[in-house]
């Protein structure tokens, strides 16, 4: 289903003070910098802040993100955010398994 972890997103109170910890943290500015989210690309890796965000969520990318949905609630997980686009040519979903979120990412492009 995936080749490996491309983003993982941790939840933030306070953007401002959040993105000052990670410009240091991570040694680098974030090429996206919204009231919504706050990116940064480290060699293959994305590390994003969602104010919104309620658990730290680790993102794979998928080629068909219906298919792996149904694998991944078929093997017991729950789905929590179906398929949907969120901009830029990419859809995303989230399940749950244990407390848990996973999350997957499509390309639409």
């Amino acid at each position: 289903m995936t080749k490996n972890i491309q983003l993982i997103v941790f939840p933030v109170k306070d953007v401002d003070k959040a993105k000052s910890f990670y410009n240091t943290f991570l040694g680098t500015e974030p090429y996206v910098a919204d009231a919504y989210y706050v990116g940064y690309k480290l060699d293959g890796l994305e590390v994003g802040l969602d104010p919104n965000g309620k658990a730290v969520v680790s993102y794979i990318d998928v080629d068909d993100i219906e298919a792996s949905l149904k694998t991944l609630k078929d093997a017991g997980a729950e789905i929590i955010i179906n398929s949907k686009e969120v901009g830029g040519g990419l859809l995303i979903a989230q399940v749950e398994l244990d407390g848990n979120v996973l999350g997957l990412r499509q390309e639409t492009k």
